[in-house]
């Protein structure tokens, strides 16, 4: 495989996110700000993104009070996942109104590009893994439903990669929990179930055809100063036959588990 050269420009421009961008808020009451983050593993729906290994990520927000917010999110990925790229860029807008000082609702569009990823850096037909999103949230106090619906096949899965069909309309629900502890100390709990429309043609070599799957997740967070946090996670991702020993696209004989039980540090500096 050839070598990239992306890493640096991947640092660059979260670097220049997380720095060029203040929290401050315009005339009309919009408010603006970024954030830099450094995590011990990138963990996407309870999987794994970066092989277990350690990840830069950045992103700026914008939200107006008429109720509509858009930003952007930037992460380093593994190529064992996403053949020929080194990273993650997320695009997202969405629009919402409270319905009363208990109940919210949002709904919003969301993208995962992958500049430089193809299925055909790694031998294979040429296939975008980019892939777009709706999605639909309902918030009571600190708890939120949200669901999302994949508009275009979901990472690149279909024919291609061995699968009945392709997996446009793939869904993914998930309820999360901001619960605070204090003036320092808050927990986040999730828990969400990924739903594929398709199934491989062909089982693995356990038997196992059926990607769909549920994870959970629990995240401590201290506040460390006014812009600075430190989060310590724990993950669980079900449908270990169909994940604990996923090959990398670029070496078949690479395997990792990319779900089961992980845990993973992050530090993050909010501007």
């Amino acid at each position: 495989m050839r070598r990239h050269t992306t890493i640096p420009a991947v640092l660059t421009v979260l670097l220049l996110v997380g720095t060029g961008t203040s929290a401050r808020a315009d005339t009309a009451g919009a408010t603006t700000s970024a954030n830099l983050a450094l995590t011990s593993d990138y963990v996407f729906r309870g999987l794994t993104q970066t092989w277990g290994r350690p990840a830069l990520q950045g992103g700026a927000d914008y939200v107006n009070p008429n109720g509509f917010a858009a930003g952007l999110w930037g992460s380093s990925i593994s190529e064992r996942s996403y053949p020929g790229g080194a990273m993650e860029l997320d695009l997202y807008a969405s629009y919402g109104q409270a319905i009363d000082s208990d109940w919210s609702w949002r709904a919003g569009i969301y993208g995962y590009v992958y500049p430089g990823a193809n299925l055909d850096q790694a031998g294979l037909a040429s296939r975008s893994l980019n892939t777009v999103e709706g999605n639909v949230a309902l918030s009571w106090k600190q708890f939120t439903l949200k669901y999302n619906h994949a508009l275009t096949d979901y990472f690149g899965v279909d024919t291609g990669q061995g699968y009945r069909g392709d997996s446009r309309g793939t869904s993914y629900l998930q309820l999360d929990a901001a619960i605070p502890l204090g003036n320092r100390w808050s927990l986040a709990l999730h828990a969400g179930h990924t739903h594929y429309t398709t199934t491989l043609a062909a089982p693995l070599a356990n038997g196992a055809r059926d990607p769909d799957y549920a994870d959970y997740a629990a995240t401590l967070k201290v506040r460390i100063s006014a812009h600075l946090s430190l989060s310590a996670a724990v993950t669980h991702a079900t449908n270990a036959d169909f994940y604990r020993r996923t090959s990398s696209f670029l070496d078949a004989a690479d395997t990792r588990n990319v779900g089961g039980s992980r845990g993973f540090l992050i530090l993050q500096g909010v501007f």
